[in-house]
């Protein structure tokens, strides 16, 4: 049974925690709730934990933001390289209502950029059942076979475990699309989306897919919203630039939303440049772009 190997008045506060909903590395159906839980501290029943070992690892705990409701972490504590063995030291924590079992499991470690430096498979079984609402401090090990780059270049700061996720970065649409897309333009969709190389862990991106002017003098334009995050996003405001083929901007504005754009997936949404907010008359649309202004 492994047991803390370095202990610290305070933590590193320069990881990242990863979170992501249960029902994306569980066989559950719960879904994230707005609810906050704050999990409780659990050690394995066979980890030799000493009276001081409680102490701090409930001092680091009680650092860390509550969890919405059904949903597991990864939290950082630290991160040590010991002979060519790259050690992390988190909380696994959890906010169902249920105890859990996690199970065999791809874990990436990623640097400050969402970079993948390290990947290996893991039993988490040997982490026991997890009590509901509860954290366990764990330590994974990734040997040198693991490591995606030289280990002399790796940075003890700014980094993340995060869990590699089963499902494939998929289309996701809402409800509106749904009732009024034809079948054969969700499935011309859904090929592009499968087609296309997802973004990169934690990223998110925007990515035109048609735009035009109507009789009115607004710019319509049709957006794959691209979220390569572990986690679902909420969007309630998002500001947006056009450029056309010539690389001018023709439209520019910021729109309120109430769309949430679920972990791993891409979400097309329609935006409505209305004639105030197009700078261009005639813009050339043959080639166009689409970015949040700086």
């Amino acid at each position: 049974m492994k047991i803390p190997f370095f202990k610290k008045k305070t933590k590193d506060n320069s990881g990242k925690e990863f979170h992501t909903s249960a029902d994306q590395i569980l066989d559950v159906n719960e879904i994230e709730l707005d609810e906050e839980v704050t999990p409780s501290l659990s050690f394995h029943p066979d980890a030799p934990f000493q009276p001081e070992d409680r102490y701090y690892f409930q001092f680091l705990l009680n650092e860390l933001p509550a969890l919405k409701r059904n949903q597991v972490s990864i939290s950082p504590i630290e991160l040590k390289i010991e002979n060519d063995v790259l050690h992390a030291q988190v909380f696994f924590r959890h906010s169902l209502e249920k105890a859990i079992r996690l199970e065999e499991t791809d874990l990436l470690i990623l640097d400050s950029n969402g970079e993948v430096i390290a990947q290996k498979t893991f039993d988490l079984n040997e982490l026991g059942e997890l009590p509901s609402e509860s954290a366990r401090p764990w330590i994974l090990d990734f040997e040198q076979s693991s490591l995606r780059i030289p280990i002399d270049r790796i940075s003890t700061s700014d980094w993340q475990v995060a869990f590699k996720l089963k499902k494939p970065h998929a289309l996701e649409l809402s409800k509106e699309w749904e009732v009024s897309l034809a079948d054969e333009e969700k499935a011309k969709l859904k090929a592009l989306v499968d087609g296309l190389t997802p973004p990169k862990i934690n990223e998110v991106n925007l990515m035109g897919l048609q735009a035009q002017v109507n009789d009115s003098g607004s710019l319509v334009v049709s957006l794959l919203i691209r979220n390569g995050q572990e986690k679902n996003i909420d969007i309630s405001q998002l500001p947006l630039k056009v450029s056309d083929a010539s690389g001018e901007e023709i439209a520019r504005g910021s729109f309120t939303l109430e769309l949430q754009v679920k972990a791993n997936t891409s979400k097309p949404w329609t935006f409505i440049f209305p004639p105030e907010m197009v700078s261009k008359a005639s813009p050339d649309l043959s080639a166009w772009r689409v970015e949040i202004p700086q």
